[in-house]
């Protein structure tokens, strides 16, 4: 029984050979991607002898991520696309192995300037890297690399890929990678060696040698010609023999001090310290053979003003002090703040505000319709206001003022010129001062339009200009906001006083193309003007006889050559016609009953007795009733407009619907100028019909006919347009309910009190993150000019086209309602660099000494120099060092290496170890120690014996003080070994 027990309880396990391992998993997934990326297959046909440029080509590159268990890789495709690709036969029958092992030979694009690093170090246009993922741990271990590495044998030689493939091991910043590449009997093995000193027996040229024939096993006879490239690179770093070329600003008077009116209309510009870090001088020796140079421990040939190619880089410092650059990030950031100005400036707490401010559209509604217990003569703007503006004047100098006196002055002379010293003298003249102008410049720029800006040199313009300093020089967000404060107050004194602000078009509404801060300012303007105007008629009561009687020579000179009938009824009507002023309006007060009714008796009793309201015969007509000349009236202004009281008045009609009802009063709200014009039409033509109405205000719906009748006068004879007859039309409606009553004596279709008001209500709620955003876009304009102005200087093509292409981005931003901050300030950003290169250039003009030039030519060959300098990585110095830049250049190094011999002899001369100067300088190199060194080693030999195939061998190495790289690659043919 015990026997049989011990039987029954054994376990057999069984492996089943079938499944797949997590290795074999892994290797089809690789072997999924490259045929997905159509990778498998021979790639032989794809050759090209064509030079191609792998710095300012296209790259491909495409990625995908593949797990091992549970490690993440990036599997990453890297391919350089030719323009031209030849695939002729002979071309295929010469290319006996894969692509890559041609490139390993291809001498045109050695040592390429901008290119990833397998590029550089191989040559190759195509390949494969397979690295860890983000936030996985390197590839330490020998192990797990050979594991690596094997997977991607078995992965190419499955899928019949021959564009080699690299795995990424140990650290990422010490950047090795392993790889191989499969052909048809051909394998190349890509190796790295990697070490932070470099190792005294391999630091020239012969010993390097020595590695490349034993890694090759370079023994057949005769040998073979190793090609040999060499790069030294010479870095220049010290500046101290060129003076900044940059002027640097007056800190003294821009940041304590006088400030001069001048300065508030100048952006400041250029960089605070040198702007160009080092410069790194490559000479290149193409093409050697071993024994045509030498190069070991005691001596070398490699002289570098001797080398047959010099090429310059230039290393800029990143992210320099720039003045108008800090200037525009430190406005920007206001956007940010959310404070009131009241906040800001340690205003009273809220609760004190409504105590003693009212409501402001109570104050508008006093304004506009007064009840008639109220006179009219208290109704002015100082009693309507008096307590917004003490609240805003009661705290002004408590703490201390974030600008001085000085300072505020010259701002606010500098903003408006016109302005007098003392506004409070009793003598100041109450005649206002219009002359001064914008800039004519701003007639032909139409760079404001583009923007949605502002004229140069206009109001807002100038104010964005002063915010910008006041933020940066005078004090940030608190003197920003002081300063927004006094320009509100000294606009609301202009509108009490009547003084036109300076800096605006004349007598222009709102340009619906500038910002809306400068549509404010202009519909302030408009309503000054208005003012102004009432205000002239009332204290000047004998101009309206002056007029009277000028209009009364006019009109009898115009009708001298008509009937004697025309004549009598014309000139006896339009005497007493001119007699009231077309400025003069009076104010229909609605809930004034006794009024009402005086006023309605008088427009009845004037349109029976005689006309008023003309201005003079239009196109000598008469009325269709009557032989009477038809007159053309003294017409209100239509009210101007700003955009953000058009999109209200659209949000409102919207709102009424489709109606019938809503319609009605749709089309009622539309035609209030249109019932203005009848009414002054009627009371300037008593007896006239629609007709006559339309003949004059829409032509073209009047289809009239000459006719002559029985006695051969020509008659005309005509009808109103089928529009105009269709039941319910609103010009039929208003004419029925139009009254004959002069404009002078019609509600104010434009209300210049109201709007004012409404205006200055407007501009003092406005935040300083609010302001901001309103003088962004003069600010872009005004840096945008800046930038223009020392471009042209310098003329140089690739700012010059950056340039418009910043302002043609912000002109797409700038226009929408509701613009994208983030996207203005990367425009932003993108000036700020133009500023920067502009600074470069002109840094590198100086170190170079095109001022010095000896004619035009060489000046202008300089210059393209330069320009190539900042738009390339590397610019190739034609003639090397026997050229006129390579002797600028050489000069510069050698300046550099006397100034350091000097200074080694003073230290010499300290420490009593006394020397004969000349004798030191004679010893001094031209040239400092490289501070790179790049051998490239070629060959073709059979590996791994002498009778296999001669394949492509290549050692890339770089020596530089902290760092020694052996990047080789070695075929070998699996054929014949």
């Amino acid at each position: 029984m015990a026997a049989v027990t011990d039987s029954d309880s054994e376990v057999f396990e069984i492996t089943d050979f079938t499944t797949a391992s997590d290795w074999e998993r892994f290797v089809s997934r690789v072997e999924e991607v490259l045929n997905e990326w159509k990778l498998s297959g021979n790639s032989t046909g794809k050759s090209s002898k064509e030079r191609g440029d792998y710095s300012s080509g296209t790259w491909e590159e495409r990625s995908q991520e593949i797990n091992f268990v549970d490690f993440k890789f990036s599997i990453t495709h890297y391919a350089f696309v030719q323009e031209h690709e030849n695939n002729s036969n002979d071309e295929l029958e010469e290319a006996t192995f894969p692509i890559a092992m041609q490139d390993l030979l291809c001498t045109y694009n050695d040592f390429p300037p901008r290119a990833h690093c397998l590029v550089r170090w191989y040559g190759i246009r195509e390949f494969i890297v397979i690295s860890p993922g983000a936030n996985v741990e390197a590839i330490i271990s020998e192990s797990k690399c050979n594991l690596l590495l094997s997977s991607i044998s078995v992965a190419l030689v499955n899928s019949g890929c021959q564009v080699p493939m690299f795995v990424q091991i140990q650290q990422k910043w010490r950047r090795l990678y392993a790889g191989e590449c499969q052909g048809h009997g051909v394998h190349t093995e890509f190796e790295m060696v990697h070490l932070r000193k470099v190792p005294s027996k391999y630091n020239h040229l012969s010993g390097l040698l020595d590695i490349f024939k034993s890694k090759t096993g370079y023994t057949v006879h005769p040998s073979p010609p190793i090609n040999i490239a060499i790069r030294f690179t010479y870095i220049l770093q010290d500046w101290q023999q060129h003076s900044w070329p940059l002027q640097p600003p007056d800190f003294d008077d821009l940041l304590g001090g006088e400030v001069g009116v001048e300065e508030f209309g100048k952006l400041p510009f250029g960089a605070c310290e040198e702007t160009i870090s080092e410069l790194h001088l490559s000479t290149t020796w193409p093409e050697l053979t071993e024994g045509t140079v030498l190069d070991n421990d005691v001596y070398s040939d490699l002289d570098p003003l001797h080398a047959p190619h010099w090429s310059l880089r230039v290393k800029t410092v990143e992210h320099p002090q720039c003045l108008l650059g800090d200037l525009l990030k430190e406005l920007f950031k206001l956007r940010g703040r959310k404070e009131t100005t009241e906040e800001i400036l340690g205003r009273a707490s809220a609760e004190e505000e409504d105590k003693d401010v009212g409501d402001i559209s109570s104050a508008l509604s006093k304004l506009t319709e007064p009840t008639a217990t109220v006179p009219m003569s208290k109704l002015s703007v100082s009693n309507m206001v008096h307590n917004a503006r003490r609240h805003i004047q009661r705290h002004r100098h408590t703490d201390g003022s974030p600008l001085g006196t000085d300072i505020l002055n010259s701002i606010l002379q500098y903003l408006f010129p016109d302005a007098a010293v003392d506004k409070t003298s009793e003598n100041k003249t109450a005649q206002p001062n219009t002359d001064a102008k914008p800039s004519k410049n701003q007639n032909t720029d139409d760079l404001f339009i583009q923007l949605k800006s502002a004229p140069v040199e206009s109001l807002t313009y100038r104010l964005a200009l002063c915010m910008c300093l006041v933020n940066f020089y005078h004090g940030g967000l608190r003197a920003v906001a002081y300063l927004w404060q006094e320009f509100v107050l000294e606009l609301r004194y202009r509108w009490e006083n009547s003084y036109k602000i300076c800096g605006l078009q004349e007598d222009e509404p709102p340009d619906l193309r500038c910002c809306l801060l400068h549509q404010k300012f202009q519909m302030l303007n408009c309503c000054i003007k208005r003012k102004q105007a009432r205000d002239h008629i009332s204290k000047n009561p004998e101009t309206i006889t002056e007029i009277a009687n000028q209009n009364t020579r006019q009109l009898t000179e115009f009708t001298a050559g008509t009937s004697s009938g025309h004549q009598a009824v014309s000139l006896g009507k339009s005497v007493d016609s001119w007699s009231d002023s077309e400025e003069e309006f009076f104010e229909c007060l609605s809930d004034q009953g006794d009024t009402q009714s005086t006023c309605a008796r008088r427009e009845k009793d004037s349109s029976k007795t005689r006309p008023e309201g003309r201005m003079h015969p239009y196109n000598n007509m008469t009325l269709l009733n009557s032989s009477e000349l038809l007159f053309i009236p003294v017409t209100q202004e239509p009210a101007p407009m700003t955009e953000d009281l058009l999109e209200e008045q659209s949000e409102i009609l919207a709102k009424l619907g489709t109606s019938a009802e809503g319609a009605q009063l749709r089309a009622r709200m539309q035609s209030a100028c249109l019932l203005s014009d009848m009414e002054s039409f009627k009371a300037a033509n008593p007896g006239s019909v629609l007709e006559d109405f339309v003949r004059w205000y829409s032509p073209r719906d009047f289809l009239d006919k000459e006719t002559v009748n029985e006695s051969g006068q020509t008659v005309v004879e005509g009808h109103l347009s089928p529009r105009m007859k269709i039941p319910g039309n609103i010009w039929v409606e208003t004419w029925e309910n139009a009254r004959a009553v002069p404009a002078n004596r019609q509600r104010r279709l434009f209300d210049d009190t109201k709007e004012a008001e409404k205006v200055l209500h407007f501009l003092e709620g406005q935040k300083p993150a609010d302001l901001t955003c309103h003088l962004l876009p003069c600010i872009i304009h005004a840096a945008s000019l800046k930038l223009k102005e020392e471009e042209a200087f310098d003329n140089i093509p690739s700012v010059k086209h950056n340039i418009e292409k910043a302002i043609a981005q912000a002109s797409k931003l700038l226009q929408q309602i509701n613009p994208d901050y983030g996207n203005i300030e990367e425009c932003i950003d993108f000036l700020i660099t133009m500023e920067m290169v502009i600074a470069q250039f002109r840094s590198l003009k100086t170190k170079l000494g095109i001022a010095e030039a000896e004619n035009d030519e060489e000046r202008e060959e300089l210059k393209r120099f330069l320009n190539s300098l900042l738009e390339e990585p590397e610019v190739v110095v034609n003639g090397a060092g026997q050229s006129k830049i390579g002797g600028i250049i050489y000069r510069l190094f050698m300046n550099v290496q006397d100034t350091a011999s000097l200074d080694k002899e003073t230290g010499h001369r300290k420490q009593g170890e006394e020397k004969d100067l000349f004798e030191v300088d004679s010893q001094t190199p031209d040239f400092p120690l490289p501070a790179g060194r790049e051998i490239l080693l070629r060959t073709c030999v059979p590996r791994p014996a002498p009778y296999s195939k001669a394949l492509p061998q290549r050692l890339f190495c770089v020596l530089t003080r902290d760092e020694f790289r052996l990047v080789g690659a070695f075929s070998s043919d699996t054929s014949f070994f």
